[in-house]
């Protein structure tokens, strides 16, 4: 139920997201579905991969090649989800600084966030 409930408030902060921003296009509700599942998926299996192979560039820019990597991520969901669009690399980084953001306060909010 738990799982559930933190895929749908993904799905909004998706929504919130692409609305806030111009230059991110989403379809609707069943492709901010995909999307949420999606970055899910590759944050889970692809994200901790990226990270450890591009360690040495990560530590020298005192972590911040993550958002690099993140935006990446963005652009990776954007071309294999149809209905999500971006309209470029600094959109994707803009949009997964602003989702992190909302998905924390949306997760803080409904009491799912991880202690």
């Amino acid at each position: 139920m738990n799982l559930l409930l933190k895929w749908l408030i993904s799905v909004v902060a998706v929504l919130i997201s692409a609305y806030l921003l111009p230059g991110i296009m989403i379809a609707g509700f069943w492709a901010a579905l995909w999307l949420a599942l999606f970055l899910g998926v590759i944050n889970v299996i692809l994200k901790p991969i990226l990270i450890i192979l591009t360690l040495p560039i990560n530590i020298l820019t005192l972590g911040l090649f993550t958002f690099v990597i993140n935006a990446g991520l963005i652009l990776l969901a954007s071309s294999v989800i149809k209905g999500f669009e971006v309209y470029g690399f600094w959109q994707a980084m803009l949009f997964s600084i602003v989702l992190s953001l909302i998905s924390y306060l949306l997760n803080t909010l409904f009491g799912t966030k991880k202690n």
